[in-house]
């Protein structure tokens, strides 16, 4: 099917620029930004009152100063959350990004971002989508949007309600296995994203092969990685992409 016409950065800054700040947050992706990274991959999630947010966890102790599940919580008490200071000091007072605000940061920067839709245990992927999914659409050109996801169920949702040309969908796996494309095929996906230390070669030529384009999470050793650029991987998503600088193929 046709696709968007994305110019994909060989380097994707994961989570925002995550070696180098809080994770998920608007710091970490203007941090991305003045590195020199011009796409960023994020993760989207819904809070207990249907909030769409930038977050990874299912819960909050690990990147905030509080405890508890996401989806318990309601807007007024996720912004009174520090999720900078868990970091370092410099961070202190970082708030939890919803996703109206990250999107409008990253337009007026000019980035491109996959967001990846996060579907925890027990969270209900068609309202994660349904609520996601038209403010990206919305905010983002389809140049600088692409939507990733290891839900099959949200990746299905996400075709349905963008259509078959204006959205890029991204099948992410831990293990490209032998059936891949029966998850691929049915949302017309865009590209495959899999775990650099657990690629193969015979599937990565699978993959080209059947016009999929293929990202690699979550990679920070460029020596390691460099026989997946020659197998013909098109992206690194890194958290600290600037290891990478002398270290990619010639174009």
């Amino acid at each position: 099917m046709p696709h968007p016409d994305i110019p994909l950065s060989r380097l994707i800054a994961h989570r925002g620029l995550s070696a180098r700040a809080p994770e998920n947050t608007l710091i970490a992706v203007r941090e991305a930004k003045q590195a020199g990274c011009d796409w960023v991959e994020l993760d989207v999630q819904l809070l207990g009152d249907g909030t769409p947010v930038i977050w990874h966890d299912a819960n909050i102790r690990r990147c905030s100063d509080g405890r508890g599940r996401l989806g318990d919580l309601d807007l007024a008490t996720a912004r009174r959350l520090d999720a900078g200071g868990w970091f370092g000091d410099a961070f202190r007072g970082e708030r939890m990004a919803t996703l109206e605000e990250m999107l409008v940061l990253l337009d007026e920067l000019k980035m491109g971002v996959n967001l990846e839709l996060k579907v925890n245990r027990g969270r209900d992927p068609h309202a994660l989508v349904d609520t996601a999914l038209p403010e990206v659409m919305e905010t983002l050109p389809p140049a600088r949007r692409l939507v990733s996801s290891f839900s099959d169920t949200a990746l299905a949702r996400a075709r349905t309600l963008a259509g078959p040309e204006s959205l890029a969908l991204g099948v992410l796996f831990e293990t490209i296995g032998r059936d891949w494309r029966s998850r691929c095929e049915p949302v017309q996906a865009y590209s495959v994203h899999a775990d650099w230390r657990r690629l193969k070669k015979t599937r990565v030529r699978e993959v080209i092969e059947a016009g999929y384009r293929l990202l690699c999470y979550t990679a920070n050793d460029p020596t390691a990685f460099a026989p997946r650029w020659q197998w013909g991987v098109e992206a690194v998503i890194s958290d600290d992409p600037m290891r990478f600088a002398g270290h990619l193929p010639a174009t």
